[in-house]
């Protein structure tokens, strides 16, 4: 219940914002763009251990409030600063024995998942063609996105056990990484590029697990 009202907290408040903006602007105004934003992408582990492999489909789904913030009267230029809420579903090949220790996955028929929630804290540099009142127009969003996971899950069954483990300290509550959004009107094309590994100083067969995400999907910008 606490994380449902934090999450309309943040809605209601983008929502204020929006209808001010749109009942201010005047052709020539200075004006603020792409103010919330929902995502929705299909995610990949990568630089895993050898013999790692997925096991399943693996998903993200996002949204949140981003200011928009001019560098200039056309807006064509501008920073944005948000925050949003993250939730990820991976199934992978990555099995957690112990809240310190990992293994590789040597069951293919089972189901190993992990389930995070995330709070999201994207900065961008942001590059479009629209003005006061175009609301289709071409854009090229780039920049960092930190996330901080305040839940994660790690779920596994095989022949019907079940074994889960939370919060677990090997797991990188805070991690950064790279993305780009781009494209024109509606649909814009989005990928994320995890430049912090997944897990803290964890070992598997001697090699050192780097894991970390890609993301490749859709994201869509509101005012």
């Amino acid at each position: 219940m606490k994380k449902l009202s934090i999450c309309l907290i943040v809605f209601a408040s983008s929502l204020s914002c929006l209808f001010s903006q749109v009942d201010s602007l005047r052709i020539g105004d200075k004006y603020l763009e792409d103010q919330l934003y929902i995502g929705v992408s299909y995610d990949i582990m990568h630089k895993q251990p050898e013999g790692a492999e997925g096991t399943g489909f693996s998903y993200s789904l996002s949204f949140g409030y981003i200011r928009d913030i001019p560098l200039h009267r056309d807006g064509n230029f501008a920073i944005g600063v948000g925050v949003g809420y993250g939730f990820n579903s991976f199934n992978h090949g990555i099995q957690v024995i112990n809240e310190n220790t990992l293994q590789l996955v040597t069951n293919t028929d089972a189901s190993n998942k992990l389930v995070q929630h995330n709070l999201e804290f994207p900065i961008q540099f942001r590059w479009r063609t629209s003005d006061a009142v175009s609301y289709s127009f071409w854009r090229v969003y780039t920049g960092l996105k930190m996330t901080y996971s305040f839940s994660n899950t790690f779920t596994y069954v095989e022949n019907g056990n079940e074994t889960r483990f939370r919060n677990i300290p090997i797991y990188n509550n805070f991690q950064t990484g790279l993305e780009l959004s781009a494209g024109y009107g509606t649909f814009n094309f989005y990928f994320y590029y995890g430049l912090t590994p997944v897990y803290n100083n964890a070992i598997i067969n001697g090699e050192n697990v780097n894991s970390s995400i890609l993301k490749f999907g859709l994201i869509f910008y509101l005012l």
